[in-house]
């Protein structure tokens, strides 16, 4: 059987990816390689703990935080969040997604914390980006995904700016991409009375040892952080960000839907955490309750066909997708976690007690998963 060096070498010798970090884990045996560089270049090896931008592969940690505040008392699943976000207290709906933006009915129900973390509050990402709110959201409340944090507005001037924009549709009615995942990082550090860079250390981080997450790179590891590429027009590839660009210091937001840094080794950490049903280190992180509400499937069937992205077999839980049928090779029913535009993959397959890694610093260029990305999946769904 081909090995996971085997894998990652093809993407990386053939291009155009210059570098990659994969990881498998079942228990105690852990098989992990590195290969490539961390530049295009060729003058840094890449390393197992080489720091990569995660991109949407943070959503699932925001998910768990919110989750510690369920678990806390603090708030509950079906609680309106207007009390600590009264920037939607009183939404409007476009009354037809495609119309204009001031052509706008009441909500018909406040928005739950359900609601975002099933990523369906009516604000988001459908799979037509040309709708009129949908521009609204880029212009106004500078969605970036996570990728430029340095351009986006503080907290509470990012919430002012989504409150002038209606929703999409109707709470509870339909799942959008990304966005509230962003409005989850703002309504933990409300919750709590911690910027979100602190609960999540505090909470997370610390007791889990993932020394090298968080929303900045510090000076004494920008050795160690990869650069980020895009293909460009001719095959090659276009210089998209350095590491000691947006990430040398920390953001006035710090993006719930995309802005962590990370390696392989501390989503290994968090994944295991998962797989012991919120529990580490003796401590019990979260509920094995919330760990379970994470990881299943929320979504109508109606609702994942209307997406957009979950056309091979996928459902949505909080935060992340959950696989639900082996409708492609590499679908594991059960499967909990998200991938990045950066060019990242992370999972639990609780059924076999496996945490997946793929880290690599080459963008996406659409929903469909990479050829590397589909090999990695193959290779951990059998090994």
């Amino acid at each position: 059987m081909t090995n996971l060096r085997d894998i990652l070498e093809k993407h990386v010798s053939n291009g155009p990816v210059p570098g990659a970090v994969g990881l498998v884990a079942r228990g105690d045996r852990v098989e992990v390689e590195a290969v490539g560089s961390a530049d295009a270049d060729g003058t840094t090896p890449m390393a197992r703990d080489s720091i990569f931008r995660l991109a949407s592969s943070t959503k699932p940690i925001t998910a768990a935080a919110a989750m510690m505040l369920v678990d806390d008392g603090r708030i509950a699943l079906d609680e309106p969040v207007a009390q600590w976000l009264p920037e939607l207290a009183s939404p409007t709906v476009v009354r037809t997604p495609a119309g204009p933006v001031d052509d706008v009915v009441p909500a018909a129900r406040p928005i739950t914390l359900t609601d975002l973390l099933t990523f369906r509050a009516g604000y988001g990402f459908p799979s037509d980006f040309s709708l009129p709110q949908i521009q609204l959201l880029f212009n106004e409340a500078q969605q970036k995904y996570g990728l430029e944090p340095q351009r986006v507005a503080a907290p509470d001037e990012w919430m002012a700016a989504l409150s002038r924009i209606p929703l999409l549709h109707q709470p509870g009615e339909a799942w959008l991409y990304n966005t509230c995942s962003d409005i989850l990082g703002v309504l933990i550090a409300r919750v709590s009375g911690r910027p979100l860079p602190e609960f999540l250390a505090e909470r997370l981080f610390e007791p889990l040892g993932m020394a090298d997450t968080g929303f900045e790179v510090p000076a004494d590891k920008l050795d160690r952080f990869t650069s980020f590429y895009r293909p460009d027009s001719s095959g090659g590839l276009e210089l998209a960000d350095t590491p000691d660009g947006q990430w040398s210091s920390l953001p006035a937001f710090p993006s719930g839907a995309g802005g962590l840094v990370s390696t392989a080794d501390d989503w290994l950490a968090f994944g295991r955490m998962l797989l012991a049903e919120g529990a580490a280190g003796g401590r019990r992180l979260l509920s094995p309750g919330s760990v379970r509400q994470m990881t299943t499937d929320h979504l109508t069937q109606p609702q994942r066909e209307a997406s957009g992205l979950f056309l091979e077999g996928q459902g949505w839980g909080f935060g992340g997708s959950v696989d639900i049928a082996a409708t492609v090779p590499g679908n594991v029913p059960g499967r909990y976690g998200w991938v990045g535009g950066t060019g990242t993959a992370a999972h639990i397959i609780p059924s076999t007690g496996a945490v997946t890694v793929l880290l690599s610093q080459l963008a996406m260029t659409g929903p469909t998963p990479p050829a590397l990305m589909r090999d990695f999946w193959r290779y951990d769904s059998v090994v």
